[in-house]
């Protein structure tokens, strides 16, 4: 029961936080890391009792899923440099430098467990860099290198870790299997989650329901992962695919109600998860410091050394990275949208690299023995490195990176995004102009309602783009717009009085609660839209 209560506390502070970070200007992550701080501290709150493998399988998928439906495959083709910049070649290069460095200052650690370490802390968050620059208003591309960077690193870094902790357990390494082992980690990622998002695409689309739909949808990333992950495929990379997929290819223009109550569910489950996860990370700390013991002072040296190491080898990283593919890009005659363009929007990504639950959920899923019973080398400091770092990069990296942005000037472009989202809504009114076009032409449509349909459309146009108008015209637009507010009010409130009445219905003696709440949802929809 004390585990239960601990929990709704998390999932209490994950809602009350959001609208607090927003308020202080602090990253909602951070608040539930220190939250987490807080409560481990309190004498009457119990220790968690968490499977280490099961942190994984619980909170990535559904965080990944839901991130994933923010993108597109396309989004990802065109990014593909940025993938292998970061997701791989960076967390390969990170994995090598600081177990080169723990190798150096701790020479009886194995090269394999240090690899172990390297790789544990090598991928940034995705959650942690998204709520951050969200918080923060970065520009939306260095948003969404930001994603995608986090969204394939775990990738890579997984892989690497399986392979160095069963190099210590079982004494055995090849280079060549390690390769091999990552790219069928991949293939087989992509095999399972094509498969498994076609087949829950045909199971969604003979569900006429929207809650049976959504219902499903939440069961399809742990499907995804598991079954990826227990065939030797990656199941991250097999989650990933499975929701590009289903997004791609299985949500269909007209799916309206489907996409409403989908992405109203996966906000909240992105929430909730979200909050426990970084909740979790304070948790641990002070189950850490037990496990260790008194000798966690004598550890913060090889700590701070491998933080310089993690948080420099990025930047080194970036800074050359950067102009190397503004300069390919040059080179090749293409622009580009997935490259840092100057200096400023490179450390802005440099100090953007946060850990999170991933590198914790690594941390304590490493094995206490080896094969033959002997202590796994080095455990408690590898544990207490790995949860320096997090802290360090979450906490500090996180509650800086406001200030770094506004030091470099670097915001989001407001004024673009609003000329890009006209663009794109003049683009959609257009659609609709030309298919009543089409259907006036094919049907005995009412001329009033033809005209009435396409004044509309070309208020909707000229709302759009103002600039391809007259005077005359752009005020005609104006008392058009005024006298639809003035209907849209009027009409609002009639469907709040159709609502009123209807929960009065509810109540009263043998009314059908089912039949009444059927009557409100639509009048819900209407009024939604």
């Amino acid at each position: 029961m004390a585990q239960l209560i601990l929990l709704f506390t998390v999932f209490l502070c994950a809602i009350i936080t959001t609208p607090l970070a927003e308020r202080i200007r602090v990253p909602q992550p951070v608040l539930m890391t220190i939250i987490g701080f807080v409560l481990a501290v309190l004498p009457f709150v119990p220790n968690v009792s968490l499977e280490p493998d099961l942190i994984l399988p619980l909170v990535l998928p559904p965080l990944i899923y839901a991130a994933a439906q923010r993108s597109t495959t396309r989004y990802f083709r065109q990014n593909y440099r940025v993938i292998l910049l970061l997701a791989v070649a960076l967390v390969v290069v990170t994995t090598v430098a600081v177990a080169a460095a723990m190798h150096w200052i701790t020479p009886g650690m194995p090269i394999a467990a240090a690899v172990a370490l390297g790789a544990l802390i090598s991928p940034p968050d995705p959650i942690a860099a998204g709520a951050v620059a969200q918080s923060v208003g970065l520009p939306r591309r260095l948003m969404g290198i930001l994603e995608t960077e986090g969204l394939f690193n775990d990738v890579t870094a997984l892989v690497v870790y399986g392979l160095a902790i069963e190099a210590v357990v079982s004494g055995e390494f090849s280079t060549a299997e390690a390769v091999w082992r990552l790219l069928l980690s991949a293939v087989l990622a992509v095999v399972f989650g094509i498969s498994i998002g076609w087949l829950s695409g045909k199971a969604i689309g003979l569900l006429s329901d929207a809650t049976l739909q959504v219902a499903l949808s939440m069961l399809v990333p742990f499907a995804a992962y598991v079954l990826a992950d227990r065939l030797h495929g990656s199941g991250v990379l097999a989650v990933l695919v499975c929701s590009l997929w289903i997004n791609d290819h299985a949500v269909g223009a007209d799916d309206v109600s489907f996409r409403l109550v989908g992405s109203a569910f996966w906000d909240v489950v992105e929430l909730l998860i979200s909050g426990i996860a970084f909740g979790l990370i304070g948790l641990e700390w002070s189950s850490v410091l037990k496990e260790v013991g008194r000798g966690w002072p004598s550890m913060l040296g090889d700590a701070a050394l491998v933080i310089v190491v993690v948080v420099g080898v990025r930047l080194i990283w970036l800074l050359p990275g950067a102009w190397f593919t503004a300069w390919l890009d040059r080179r090749m005659g293409r622009r580009e949208d997935a490259a840092p363009l100057g200096w400023r929007e490179s450390v802005v990504l440099w100090w953007s690299g946060m850990r999170g639950v991933a590198s914790v959920a690594l941390a304590l899923a490493i094995p206490f023995t080896v094969h033959g019973g002997a202590e796994f080398p080095l455990r408690n400091e590898i544990v207490f490195i790995a949860f320096s770092v997090v802290i360090f990069t979450l906490l500090f990296q996180g509650m800086t990176l406001p200030l770094v942005v506004r030091w470099l000037g670097l915001a989001r472009d407001q004024d673009a995004e609003d000329h890009e989202e006209r663009r794109l809504w003049y683009r959609a009114s257009r659609a609709g102009l030309m298919r009543l076009k089409e259907m006036a032409s094919g049907e005995e449509l009412p001329e009033e309602l033809v005209d009435r349909l396409k004044q509309r459309q070309v208020d909707r146009l000229a709302r759009s783009r103002p600039d391809l108008y007259d005077d005359r015209q752009r005020e005609e637009w104006k008392q058009r717009v005024k006298a639809v507010k003035t209907l849209r009010r009027v009409e609002s409130e009639m469907l709040a009085a159709s609502r009123e009445e209807m929960q009065t219905a509810r109540t009263e003696p043998g009314a059908d609660p089912e039949l009444v709440d059927r009557v409100i949802r639509q009048l819900d929809l209407r009024s939604e839209r």
